[in-house]
């Protein structure tokens, strides 16, 4: 292995955090890193100062490119979009700051849609990676002023946020075990218990997937009637993982050894307040294989 490959090979997980927080997509995420190696490879030394300054540079100004690319899909899109499932059970640094868990979280994802590309690259620097306004202006070829302003305006865009990671994980792991086996019971009474009033589902099939919700559904009743109906439509011989997606407690559901649904809950204290719901299978590719069923 060369010194540059070396390098490149260190620095491939923030380059592959940015890149994922940006696009909100795990295979765009993997080809934007990869072209990011591509042009490592061909820069001439003379351009390099800080390698890791010089790699996140181009991952981050190739993200942009592609946000601005995508982005009249996205306006087409049928359905909710929500971002490509992550799976995050064995992340390398679970302990990491709140700030950085937090930014990978479903919620936090669909946030940044609101902004444009230059602000999600500057929200995303800054407030997940804690990057210095010097820094983000030359990543950006942009003044540290502009940077700033820049930034004011997508939080006044994004107005404010809740805290995602309020429930205590042994505490929501028990929650989802009552929730899952009301579930598995139908009982209806019971799985609404669990709920929040305001609890909102939002289901992403893409137009691709049957069952798929083409609007949020609302309210703990709604929500937990359509969460019964979308079960009796598995298919038989499923099997079931639990597993932490993005952050956060979800469960995926296989099928002949592929994955039908990713379904991600965020908790708030003792009740569920929100359910994403991933079924469009060009977002399930990079899921990994079934374990054994619960």
């Amino acid at each position: 292995m060369n010194d540059r490959t070396a390098e490149f090979a260190s620095a491939r997980p923030l380059l592959f955090s940015i890149a994922y927080r940006m696009v909100g997509s795990v295979m765009d995420a993997e080809d934007l890193v990869q072209d990011a190696f591509i042009k490592w490879q061909e820069a001439p030394d003379a351009d390099i100062r800080a390698p890791q300054a010089y790699l996140t540079t181009i991952v981050t100004r190739l993200a942009i490119d592609q946000l601005r690319s995508a982005r009249a899909k996205r306006e087409t899109y049928v359905g909710p979009w929500l971002p490509e499932p992550l799976v995050t059970e064995h992340s390398p640094d679970p302990s990491g700051p709140v700030e950085l868990a937090e930014s990978l979280s479903m919620a936090f994802l669909v946030m940044l849609e609101r902004l444009s590309p230059v602000e999600r690259a500057i929200f995303v620097l800054r407030e997940a990676f804690d990057f210095e306004f010097p820094d983000i202006a030359r990543i950006l070829a942009k003044t540290e002023t502009n940077c700033r302003q820049i930034l004011l305006r997508a939080r006044k865009r994004l107005g404010k946020t809740e805290a995602r990671f309020q429930a205590d994980p042994a505490a929501a792991e028990r929650l989802l075990d009552r929730f899952a086996a009301a579930t598995r019971a139908g009982d209806l009474s019971a799985m609404v218990a669990v709920l929040a009033d305001d609890i909102t589902l939002w289901a992403d099939g893409g137009g691709k997937a049957k069952g798929a919700a083409r609007r949020p559904v609302r309210g703990r009743t709604r929500v937990a009637r359509f969460l019964l109906g979308a079960r009796r439509r598995f298919p038989p011989g499923g099997v079931i993982r639990r597993t932490r997606i993005n952050g956060q407690p979800g469960f995926i559901v296989y099928a002949s050894g592929r994955p039908l649904v990713a379904v991600i809950y965020d908790i708030r204290g003792d009740r569920i307040h929100t359910i994403y719901s991933v079924s469009n299978p060009e977002k399930l590719q990079k899921l990994p294989a079934p374990a054994q069923e619960s």
